[in-house]
């Protein structure tokens, strides 16, 4: 599954000498091998000139890095480089042209770019770091030593503190001597992952050992850099970085929709949703309360009050536990929630379940339970905006559909959901007989 924006790969670290810029260059390539029919592209803010000096075919580099922080498309920056990896030539002097921290996430939603980018950054959480970190999908931290693994909180906090998910920051032991041990017979690597576990820090299911025949790939007499791939086969190093990238590949095909490309349709989402429309949204999932952006999940509407946003898969899950509605939802639909008793009746516990496919057509109704020790009280509270006694012949439409639920919010999504909405409608009440 090729997206249409980068996934994007950053590497990072705030401690220098944890093989951090040997991890992106490595990554690419094997990605790359892996993966032949996907576009593969590196870029570095740091200003060593590595990723020339591994990638560049003779000495014109082109355009630089640089320019994706001005106006220039990155698909314009980049050339075909060795090993089939395309790259951006460096720049020993990058200067922050702003204090958006944005910025590179708005240049690659319009960069024309595809496949994997992988970004190595420099030791530092600076402006150019941070950009990285907001616009990426995976973070790859690498753990060499005691104050590397210390450091990650600060990089953790950060991406909190910008907005980045730190769900997304991934560890890795990096240029571990498997002859050092600290205490009894415990390694490095054992250290650094039991002491990560313990932060409750994710760690990627591998480790690159420290290597004499990698160091040499680097510090030769040539100008030239040559990667693990091809110059240090049969080794472990050689069989660590295939399962690094194996990892990261499987990230990759399990991403739905790139960061980038979430932002862009969010983006594209609010210039076409009317204000009206907008005004309406709720930001929160009415089931658990976290925040929702329409990205993955199921999108609803409460009738009386227009209320519109998005819920979870797994919220709605909660609320058809227990059904047998919950064991055939349509992949394309909508389900209506009837909430014909009040609280003085002896049925108030009760709400009526029906279910149409993506055509409108009657699939099934059902009655489930709705009593206090069921999401359904917190659900009807948080899409209605009124407690749930409140509620009198109302009804609330929860849809199904492939991709994203905030196609609804534009304008044809918003005209299709209408029209299946019209129809579920005019069925019911024939159904009822007002």
């Amino acid at each position: 599954m090729e997206h249409q924006h980068p996934y994007v790969i950053t590497v990072a670290s705030e401690k220098g000498g944890v093989g951090k810029t040997t991890i992106a260059t490595n990554l690419a390539v094997f990605i790359r091998a892996l993966r032949e029919d996907l576009p593969v592209t590196i870029a570095s803010f740091d200003n060593h000139f590595s990723v020339d000096s591994m990638f560049a075919i003779g000495r014109h580099y082109g355009q630089s890095v640089a320019g994706m922080f001005g106006k220039v498309p990155a698909s314009e920056l980049v050339q075909f480089g060795e090993y089939g990896v395309q790259f951006m030539a460096s720049e020993r002097a990058l200067h922050p042209p702003d204090n958006d921290y944005g910025h590179l996430r708005k240049a690659l939603s319009t960069s024309g770019l595809s496949g994997v980018l992988v970004l190595d950054t420099r030791p530092i959480l600076d402006y150019f770091t941070l950009n990285a970190l907001l616009a990426s999908d995976l973070v790859i931290a690498p753990i060499k030593d005691r104050p590397s693994l210390v450091n990650i909180a600060s990089i953790r906090q950060t991406m909190i503190d910008i907005g980045a998910d730190p769900d997304r920051l991934w560890l890795v032991p990096s240029l571990i001597d498997k002859r050092l041990k600290l205490r009894g017979d415990m390694g490095v690597r054992e250290f650094l992952v039991s002491q990560a576990q313990e932060r409750d820090y994710q760690l990627v299911d591998t480790w690159i050992a420290k290597s004499p025949k990698v160091e040499g790939l680097t510090t030769n007499f040539s100008s030239k850099v040559y990667p693990i791939l091809t110059h240090a086969r049969y080794t472990s190093v050689h069989y660590q970085f295939r399962s690094l990238a194996a990892f990261a590949l499987e990230r990759y095909e399990n991403c739905h929709t790139p960061l980038v490309q979430e932002w862009a349709l969010e983006q594209a989402r609010d210039e076409e949703m009317p204000r009206v429309r907008l005004k309406r949204l709720v930001d929160e999932c009415p089931v658990c309360g976290e925040r929702v952006d329409g990205s993955e999940g199921h999108f609803y509407q409460d009738l009386r009050s227009r209320r519109i946003g998005f819920l979870h898969t797994l919220c709605l899950g909660d609320l058809t536990a227990g059904t047998d509605m919950g064991t055939f939802l349509p992949p394309c639909g909508l389900m209506v929630i009837e909430r014909s008793s009040n609280s003085e009746t002896d049925i108030a516990d009760m709400v009526q379940l029906h279910l149409f496919d993506g055509n409108g057509d009657d699939i099934g109704s059902e009655t489930a339970h709705a009593g206090e020790e069921t999401p359904w009280p917190q659900f009807f509270k948080g899409a209605s905006g009124r407690e749930p006694g409140e509620l009198y012949r109302d009804y609330l439409m929860i849809t199904f559909q492939e991709g994203p639920p905030g196609q609804y919010l534009d304008r044809d999504g918003f005209a299709e959901f209408g029209r299946l909405r019209r129809r579920a409608l005019r069925s019911i009440r024939e159904r009822e007989g007002y």
